[in-house]
């Protein structure tokens, strides 16, 4: 099975490089971030013509997650669980089965935090904290589990191009870092770390300004961390950069992993 994560900023806005890379790629469970646009809105009858299912958990201009899959998707979860006040859509979750196999599978945008001096930083790391709560009730199953998406966290020095530029960013703060690891921590494993120990130049994220692109100067922030259970079925890991240079592309990039 092989399980892609793309933060695409709107999918109705890049919709076009997006089909482009699914009947590129063909994955077979693609996690989508920052769709930005409410349920009723998706494109859905798009991405069944090529074959796709979606569970979507939407929001109006912001935010928004969707999972595609096609594999059958059950036991679909919308938002993630420990605050029923949150209104923002950061999270679906989703089994998907295959035959007599089945993984679960969540899209996650975790958010940016910044400026860190205001109230964002500590919903960001709130939200962290539900996140690790959930993974730990998740990892009970003791079931093949992939939590895949956009962090919003740089872990290491390694996983920038120019590490300094983000020094005081609430991507790169000491406190993002450590929660980070603590989610690690409960048994999880970065399946891009985990084939690439020391290579760096791999980025998933280049900005729109200061031609980012062209300089190369990126940051690792898409991940997709591993049940032990997943972890074992782990194959290859890789970032799809080229789709970085097509006409009218997201910031992100694909990230692809295969169990």
């Amino acid at each position: 099975m092989r399980v892609a994560t793309w933060n695409v900023n709107s999918v109705k806005a890049h919709l076009e490089a997006v089909t482009r890379w699914l009947s590129e790629a063909k994955p077979d469970v693609v996690c989508l971030q920052e769709i930005k646009c409410e349920d009723q809105n998706f494109p859905s009858a798009v991405f069944e013509e090529l074959h796709y299912s979606a569970a979507v958990f939407g929001q109006k201009t912001y935010n928004g997650v969707a999972i595609l899959s096609k594999l059958p998707l059950e036991n679909i979860v919308r938002g993630l669980p420990g605050d029923t006040s949150d209104e923002q859509s950061r999270y679906i979750q989703a089994t998907v089965v295959d035959g007599s196999r089945s993984a679960t599978v969540a899209s996650i945008y975790l958010p940016n935090g910044n400026p860190p001096d205001t109230p964002k930083y500590p919903y960001k790391l709130a939200w962290i904290d539900r996140l690790m709560a959930h993974t730990k009730d998740l990892l009970k199953q003791e079931e093949a589990l992939v939590l895949a998406g956009d962090y919003n966290v740089i872990p290491k020095a390694l996983d920038a191009k120019i590490p300094s530029q983000w020094m005081g960013d609430a991507l790169f703060l000491p406190a993002t870092r450590a929660k980070f690891q603590e989610l690690e921590a409960l048994g999880l494993t970065d399946a891009f770390r985990a084939l690439h120990s020391t290579a760096g130049d791999q980025y998933t994220f280049f900005d729109y300004q200061a031609g980012a692109w062209q300089k190369g100067n990126g940051i690792r922030i898409d991940h997709m961390m591993l049940s032990p259970q997943a972890a074992d079925l782990l194959v290859s890991a890789h970032i799809e950069k080229h789709v970085r240079g097509w006409e009218k592309p997201s910031d992100h990039v694909p990230l692809v992993v295969e169990l």
